[in-house]
């Protein structure tokens, strides 16, 4: 139940952070306006917070590990939104992320 747990919380922490990114982005970049970035900084502060209920306690592993958790998140919103069609080497990059992921966050510890 704890990995499911984790794993969950990092599916929502992706989407604050990628989606606020992505908001601020289309508020600046695509001239969207202010609306759009304020609920992109809404979304990044709702991140922040998302984080500190993963069940272990050491925040640089936390963050460690969502960095790869950030890679695979942000190929994929780039499919879904954006239409970007990723090649083998964006695949293999996020596979090798995902698997860091796994072994800084799921290694048996003693």
């Amino acid at each position: 139940m704890t990995v499911a747990r984790s794993l969950l919380l990092f599916a929502v922490a992706a989407l604050a952070e990628i989606g606020g990114a992505w908001l601020v982005w289309q508020g600046w970049r695509e001239h969207r306006g202010v609306l759009w970035i304020a609920a992109g900084v809404l979304a990044l502060g709702a991140y922040g917070f998302v984080a500190t209920f993963q069940p272990d306690p050491n925040f640089g592993r936390i963050l460690a590990a969502y960095g790869g958790i950030f890679v695979a998140g942000s190929l994929a919103w780039g499919m879904v939104v954006d239409e970007f069609r990723p090649d083998r080497w964006d695949y293999i990059g996020a596979a090798v992320c995902l698997i860091g992921v796994a072994v800084i966050m799921y290694a048996p510890r003693t």
